[in-house]
């Protein structure tokens, strides 16, 4: 995926041809929304396969293994296909990480909030249309979108589901490195907030997101420089400097590291590709 942002409506012709392929399990690249206004899905998640019925969400983080068969009911299906990069949306990300990596796809009731899902969508894939689309409007949207869905989950999901020492934990790590990203903290300051051991907080991360702690403090570090680079003039040693890396050079082999290309390199990529 080139856009940090997409959205394409989707329906009985695109679950034809996908129909015809193998599509097997897979991971992706970026976040994935699927938004399903008419119609089922069969969703392979998380190692385990369900069944679900429009109205429903499904929110697929990236480098989760997964497979959604669409499929029709009496005759119809409808779904919004939404995929951005974690850079888009930079402050609701790791949020959505938190929200979704144990309860991934959400039934929805039909009536006037859900519609209101399917005209935000509408207004996004209306304004990616343009020639030359609005991307700060639509990260708005998108935004408020998530903000509507987390309201629906809350009501929806047993509160019980989200009271495992381990899944709070994890959110509490999350909620102090969004307030401390931006320092050059490492494993053990966030562990002794969290009053455990560096091992432990490693062991709970790994069990949820597949990363160490210094993993996702490294990849939090690079979305906000992927937004900065992508959204300021800033220099790259000021946003290095702004995000806890005391030398330029450092920062950069870091993010080379880590996206395959310098800072540099992925700005000027960007901005022709939204331009």
């Amino acid at each position: 995926m080139e856009l940090l942002f997409d959205i394409q409506p989707y329906g009985m012709e695109d679950a034809a041809k996908l129909a015809a392929t193998p599509n097997d399990p897979h991971v992706h690249e970026w976040e994935e929304l699927l938004v399903g206004i008419e119609g089922d899905v069969d969703h392979f998640i998380d190692f385990k396969s369900s069944h679900f019925r429009a109205p429903y969400i499904s929110f697929i983080t990236k480098g989760k293994i997964h497979r959604a068969k669409p499929m029709e009911k009496d005759g119809r299906l409808t779904i919004w296909l939404i995929r951005f990069r974690s850079e888009f949306i930079p402050e609701t990300t790791f949020q959505l990480y938190s929200w979704y990596h144990d309860h991934a796809t959400l039934e929805l009731p039909e009536g006037t909030c859900f519609e209101r899902l399917n005209s935000v969508c509408d207004l996004m894939y209306g304004l990616m249309q343009m020639p030359t689309p609005d991307y700060p409007v639509i990260r708005h949207l998108l935004s408020a979108l998530f903000t509507m869905i987390e309201s629906f989950r809350k009501e929806m999901v047993p509160e019980q589901i989200n009271t495992k020492t381990q899944n709070l934990t994890f959110k509490t790590f999350l909620q102090l490195l969004e307030e401390n990203f931006r320092r050059p903290e490492g494993v053990e300051f966030y562990a002794d907030k969290l009053f455990m051991t560096s091992r432990n907080l490693n062991l709970i991360c790994q069990n949820i997101l597949q990363q160490s702690v210094s993993e996702i403090i490294e990849t939090r570090k690079l979305i906000e420089a992927k937004n900065l680079l992508l959204s300021t003039d800033k220099s790259v040693s000021e946003i290095g400097f702004d995000l806890g890396y005391n030398e330029k050079a450092y920062f950069t082999t870091v993010f080379k590291r880590r996206s395959g290309q310098t800072p540099t390199e992925f700005r000027e990529e960007m901005r022709k590709l939204i331009s």
